[in-house]
């Protein structure tokens, strides 16, 4: 199976081409990463999932979506971090964290709500504040605060998250930025932010690792975001970036169609205009339809979200199918007929 075939990219190397994505936990307090961190994410890396990325972590306290994200905008978090990456590492699984300002759709408590225009995402949200330029420096700076911390706690990758509607993906959908200035308008002014984002992190994020960017390839709305718009934005970062993780969605409060592997599509057309790896993502559950996907040639790396929360050890079973059980922890191992190769 291609699934359980190692894969390398840059000093990255999986065991496996099974990804667990971020999911919000919604578990800390005041950002700071506990025992139940600890054992979600080093449980999937003893579930033998190749690629692990940690939830949404704020580069502020005010860039988490609730006040119950994770944070990394203080050194203080560093070696509870390390704790865990460690012993992902022991299970020889690989760990990247997801960065992120929120932006308008921060739900914290008493701090401010940034975004590229002062339009509120729904009724349900605050409207927020229009982001100055020394806005904009500081919270781009505090992106690359936090890869510099991500680096010092051992994780493999970081990952921009300019998906889902948050502050990256605000600035580059037209329906989130209405700016007049050198961030908004045109695709490379939408794209500027993403850019500076990107060129602040690589200051501190050593070349050998990978960076990578959670896109939404589209808005789900004929006047946003559509996958073209979006490897255009994309394609002004590309000789600076290793790996693209595409979802949809998020911005504005629109209607999905959902169906299983809905966004691997998307993810296939940004791999072959981009041409860099790609993560498929999105209700995708059997190791038939991932295998479909990696054979056909539509993504680099599959990931399973809802699923593997119902079932962390999803990738024992695989192993075990396609003759691997030697590669399972012997203890557990034995739950399994042994498949001759």
């Amino acid at each position: 199976m291609l699934i359980t075939q190692p894969y390398r990219l840059k000093n990255l190397e999986l065991p496996n081409r099974l990804v667990m994505p971020p999911m919000c936990m919604y578990q800390a307090i005041d950002g700071v990463p506990n025992k139940f961190h600890f054992t979600h994410y080093t449980d999937a890396a003893f579930g033998k999932v190749g690629y692990i990325i940690v939830e949404a972590t704020g580069v502020m306290p005010g860039g988490r979506i609730t006040d119950n994200c994770l944070g990394i905008w203080d050194d203080s978090f560093i070696p509870l971090f390390k704790e865990i990456v460690d012993e992902v590492h022991r299970y020889g699984s690989k760990i990247g964290l997801q960065i992120i300002h929120a932006g308008r759709k921060s739900e914290t408590t008493g701090l401010r709500r940034l975004a590229p225009s002062a339009i509120a995402h729904s009724d349900r949200y605050e409207v927020p504040e229009a982001m100055t330029h020394e806005d904009i420096e500081t919270v781009v700076k505090a992106f690359g605060q936090a890869a510099r911390r991500a680096n010092l706690a051992g994780f493999d990758a970081v990952e921009i998250h300019g998906a889902h509607g948050y502050l990256v993906h605000q600035f580059t959908s037209p329906l989130s930025n209405h700016r007049v200035d050198a961030y908004g308008g045109t695709t490379e002014n939408r794209g500027r932010f993403l850019r500076e984002i990107v060129d602040e992190i690589k200051k501190y994020w050593p070349e050998e690792k990978v960076l990578q960017v959670r896109v939404s390839a589209t808005d789900w709305d004929e006047e946003g975001l559509d996958v073209a718009e979006v490897g255009r934005i994309l394609q002004q970062v590309r000789e600076k970036i290793d790996l693209v993780h595409v979802s949809s969605g998020g911005n504005v409060m629109r209607s999905i169609p959902l169906k299983e592997g809905y966004q691997v599509e998307f993810a296939s057309y940004l791999k072959k205009h981009l041409g860099l790896p790609v993560i498929a993502v999105g209700l995708i559950t059997s190791v038939e339809f991932a295998e479909s996907i990696l054979n056909e040639g539509k993504c680099d790396l599959v990931a399973l979200g809802r699923e593997l929360l119902r079932n962390p050890y999803w990738m024992h079973s695989v192993l075990a199918s396609d003759g691997k059980v030697d590669q399972l922890i012997t203890s557990y191992g034995r739950a399994y007929p042994v498949k001759q190769k």
